[in-house]
């Protein structure tokens, strides 16, 4: 398959990466054409261009401000292509595409939205698998030919993704409430530390660094995603305000403070776990690892040679010492064998 990836950043990398691993011929195209020349080199694919007519797929990986003008001159180009995008909003696109091309090219766009990425950018950080067993939503609309979804669906199956499908409005009401909502949050705690002093800082466990690592994210391409979603997230936002009130109405009475926590308790259990399973326990084993190179990947070798896997893990650095503190998930089962083997292997175990 003749494949053309526009915008070699992290993600179209990643992208082409993965395609060209599985065969295709990739094209790497960017408006900074060192990007495509290192995504190159990395065996992302070529800048030498396909003869139109024989082009599969076109993917779109540009910032959301751009997206409808290069998939509506993707698609005059590109004339028996499909072209899919990779941007998290997907009503407000096709909206502006009726406004860009006939109805016979719109046909050929599918929207999607693989639900994984970073705050690192850049070509030099994509990653071939960065897609395995993430979600990768497809967005048709009605008048889309079942050929073009299907080269879609492939590109994701490809990647190693777990494919969902919706329509284009239902798919900017969920990343409202599951991925723009979040990062605001995020936002707003990272705000708050302006005036925190820095010993206090020093204070700092795994669970700040949890709630704030997304707000690190690039502030030009989150206010391009905000003001597309607005109408979506405006209304996310309105109720997480009302739920800062009704927090704020609840120190004056135990019962109610109760109320509110329970129901966050409530509300994480709501989200699917591994391969979409129902909220399942794990045991927690946490383990002393020293800061020192190779020390990670040597545990995870036993670990992996025990025939253990591990669920989820996290790792939370000791401010005094040069160590952190390792907590390996994995199913109870598992717990015994997992301490028996760390501590034969004299890694220390904490609790």
């Amino acid at each position: 398959m003749n494949l053309v990836v526009i915008g070699v950043g992290m993600v179209g990398t990643s992208i082409a990466l993965a395609a060209a691993r599985s065969g295709a011929a990739v094209e790497l195209r960017d408006r900074n054409t060192s990007h495509a020349l290192v995504a190159a080199g990395l065996g992302a694919g070529s800048v030498t261009p396909h003869v139109p007519e024989t082009v599969s797929l076109v993917v779109v990986a540009v910032p959301p401000d751009h997206c409808a003008a290069v998939i509506a001159e993707a698609l005059a180009t590109w004339p028996t292509a499909t072209v899919t995008d990779v941007a998290s909003i997907k009503g407000t696109l096709v909206s502006q595409l009726r406004d860009l091309v006939d109805a016979k090219m719109l046909r050929r766009y599918v929207g999607s939205h693989p639900m994984a990425g970073s705050h690192r950018s850049g070509p030099v950080n994509g990653d071939a698998d960065l897609f395995v067993d993430r979600t990768w939503v497809i967005t048709p609309h009605r008048v889309n030919a079942e050929a073009d979804v299907d080269r879609v669906r492939a590109l994701a199956t490809t990647a190693g993704a777990v494919l969902v499908e919706m329509s284009p409005d239902d798919h900017d009401r969920a990343v409202a409430a599951v991925s723009h909502l979040p990062h605001l949050a995020s936002v707003l705690v990272a705000e708050q530390l302006d005036d925190v002093p820095t010993d206090h800082l020093r204070l700092a466990g795994q669970g700040l660094r949890d709630v704030t690592r997304i707000a690190a994210s690039d502030p030009d391409l989150w206010v391009q995603i905000l003001t597309a979603n607005a109408q979506a997230v405006r209304a996310r936002l309105e109720r997480l305000r009302d739920g800062v009130d009704q927090l704020l109405a609840s120190f004056d009475e135990r019962g109610s403070l109760t109320a509110v926590l329970d129901a966050g308790v409530d509300g994480t259990k709501r989200i699917p776990r591994k391969h979409g399973q129902a909220d399942l326990v794990w045991a927690e084993v946490v383990v002393e690892i020293p800061d020192t190179p190779g020390a990670l990947a040597k545990l995870f070798a036993e670990v992996g040679e025990a025939g253990i896997n591990i669920e989820d893990m996290s790792i939370e650095h000791d401010q005094n010492r040069e160590v952190g503190h390792l907590a390996l998930l994995v199913t109870p089962a598992f717990e015994p064998q997992l301490r028996e083997l760390l501590g034969r292997n004299d890694w220390t175990v904490r609790g």
